[in-house]
C-alpha cells in the first residue's frame, strides 16, 4: 500500500483544530506533527488551506442490498458515502432477505468484502422468535442488534411484549431501536384514511406518525433499559420531548443508554412539506421547527450523542405514489458533511462539535477498533475538506442509486476533497480509486 503524506492541514481532531502534517503509512496514521517533510512518502497531497477531519462514521444507513437493489445496492450507496466523506457505516438488517440468521448476515459481509468502497458493519435483526440466534452474535465482529418497534420498509415489527423484554433482559449486545409506538400510528392513520382515502395531504405525515407515538416507544425502551442494564441506542430522535429522556451529564463512555440524531431532523421541518412532498416522507417523520431546534440543542448539551443519515434510498417513482404508498426514507449520506458544514457556517455548531458527533462519538459508542480519530496507530479514515468551496446538488453529481436528493438545487458552502479509507486515496476531486475496498469493521468491547 502507498505511503501517503498530507502537508499543510488544519486538523479538526479531539477538540482543537491544530496545523499539522500526517504520515500514512501500510494503512496506518504513522505520524502527526508540525512538520513532517523530512519523511518520503509515495504520494503527497497538498492540504494548505483545508480541513481534516478523521472519517466519518455513519451507524445507520439502508444499503438495500441483497434484494432490493433497483433501489440501492452496496457498491453504488458506499461511493456516494466515500463521495462524502462517510469512511465507515453500518448497514441495518431490513433487506430481503432480513438478516436474521448468523448465516443471512455474514452474507451481507461477503458481498461487502467483494463490493463496498467504505469501511462496513451489519446489524443483526430481532423478530419475535429468533433470541437465540440474537444470542450468537460475535460481539467483536458485528455493531449491534436492530430491534424495530416501529413497522417500517420491511416491516419486522418486533411487536410481542414478552419477546422484546426477553431480547432486553438476556441480550448484552448494543441494541438499536426504531422507536415508534405502532398501535398509535395506526390509529392516526385510520382517521386520515377515513377522510382523505389513500391521497393524504403530506403534511399530515407528523401527525400521523406523531410525537405522542415516538416518545411513548422511546421512553418504553429506555424505561425497560434502566430495568435491566441493556446498552441501548435510539436511533433517529425527531422531536424535542424525547431529548429530555437522554442525560446530558455522564460522559459518553460511560453511558448504557444513548441517542442519535439524523440530518433530516437537524435540516428540514414540517414547514418544507409542501415543497418537498414525499421526498422528506421519513420514519419518525420530520416535525416542527420547534422540534428540529430542540434536538440541535440536544445534540450541543450532550443528551445526543451522534449525528447520522438514516441513507435509505427509494426510487423516485416510488416515492412519486400517493402517501398511504409511497415508502418512507431518502438518501442522504453523499452531503450529510456538508450540510452539518452549512450549519457550522450558519454559526449553530463547531467544526470540532461535528467531528465529535459524526467521528469519534460512534468510535466510543460501538467501541470501534482504532477509527474515529485521527491519532499515530489508528486507521487512517480521512476527509479532507475545502470549507470555502460552493457547489450545488443537481442529477449530474448525485451517486446514490436512485438519482435523486431531497437537496436537489441547493448550494452548499463546503466541499470534500479526498477521502482516505484505511490509508487508501479512495476518492479525489470526483474521480475515484476502487483497486481497494473497505475494511470490515472490529470492536473492542467489554460485554457486561
Amino acid at each position: 500500500m502507498k505511503s501517503i503524506l498530507i502537508t499543510g492541514a488544519n486538523i479538526v481532531n479531539e477538540g482543537k483544530i491544530t496545523r499539522s502534517d500526517i504520515l500514512i503509512k501500510e494503512g496506518i496514521i504513522f505520524n502527526v506533527g508540525k512538520d513532517l517533510s523530512e519523511f518520503e512518502a509515495d504520494m503527497t497531497i497538498d492540504a494548505s488551506g483545508k480541513h481534516i477531519f478523521p472519517g466519518v462514521i455513519d451507524d445507520q444507513v439502508h444499503f438495500r442490498e441483497p434484494g432490493l437493489t433497483h433501489k440501492a445496492d452496496i457498491y453504488t450507496e458506499s461511493k456516494a458515502a466515500v463521495a462524502g466523506g462517510v469512511t465507515s457505516y453500518m448497514e441495518m438488517p431490513n433487506t430481503d432477505p432480513q438478516s436474521v440468521t448468523i448465516e443471512l448476515l455474514e452474507e451481507k459481509y461477503k458481498i461487502a468484502s467483494e463490493k463496498s468502497l467504505a469501511n462496513y458493519s451489519f446489524f443483526f435483526g430481532a423478530t419475535n422468535d429468533n433470541l437465540e440466534e440474537i444470542l450468537k452474535v460475535d460481539p467483536e465482529n458485528v455493531c449491534g442488534i436492530k430491534v424495530f418497534q416501529g413497522s417500517s420498509t420491511g416491516n419486522m415489527l418486533v411487536d410481542n411484549q414478552e419477546s422484546l423484554e426477553r431480547i432486553f433482559r438476556e441480550c448484552k449486545l448494543l441494541i438499536a431501536t426504531h422507536s415508534e409506538n405502532d398501535n398509535i400510528i395506526k390509529e392516526n392513520l385510520a382517521k386520515y384514511k377515513e377522510k382523505y382515502g389513500d391521497d393524504i395531504p403530506m403534511k399530515y405525515h407528523p401527525l400521523i406518525r406523531s410525537e405522542e407515538a415516538c416518545y411513548d416507544a422511546s421512553k418504553k425502551v429506555v424505561d425497560m433499559a434502566r430495568k435491566y442494564g441493556t446498552k441501548l441506542h435510539v436511533l433517529h430522535i425527531s422531536t424535542g420531548k424525547e431529548v429530555k429522556l437522554f442525560d446530558d451529564r455522564l460522559p459518553l463512555e460511560e453511558k448504557r443508554i444513548t441517542a442519535e440524531a439524523c440530518i433530516h431532523h437537524l435540516w428540514f421541518s414540517e414547514e418544507d412539506y409542501e415543497e418537498k412532498g414525499t421526498l422528506i416522507k421519513w420514519n419518525p417523520a420530520v416535525k416542527t421547527a420547534q422540534d428540529r431546534d430542540e434536538i440541535l440543542e440536544g445534540v450541543l448539551n450532550g443528551n445526543i450523542d451522534v449525528i447520522a443519515t438514516d441513507h435509505a434510498p427509494h426510487t423516485l417513482g416510488e416515492k412519486n405514489n400517493p402517501y398511504t404508498s409511497a415508502p418512507s426514507g431518502g438518501p442522504l449520506i453523499q452531503h450529510s458533511l456538508v450540510a452539518m458544514l452549512d450549519l457550522y457556517h450558519q454559526g449553530k455548531i463547531r467544526l470540532d462539535q461535528i467531528a465529535e458527533k459524526m467521528c469519534h462519538n460512534p468510535s466510543i459508542l460501538f467501541e470501534i477498533e482504532k477509527r474515529g480519530y485521527i491519532r499515530p496507530g489508528y486507521h487512517a479514515d480521512l476527509a479532507i475538506v475545502d470549507l470555502n468551496d460552493p457547489w450545488t446538488v443537481d442529477k449530474d453529481n448525485i451517486l446514490a442509486k436512485c438519482a435523486w436528493s431531497p437537496f436537489e438545487g441547493h448550494e452548499f458552502k463546503s466541499k470534500v476533497t479526498h477521502t482516505i479509507v484505511s490509508g487508501h486515496l479512495a476518492y479525489e476531486n470526483g474521480t475515484f480509486n476502487e483497486e481497494k475496498k473497505g475494511a470490515r469493521l472490529k470492536f473492542s468491547r467489554k460485554i457486561q
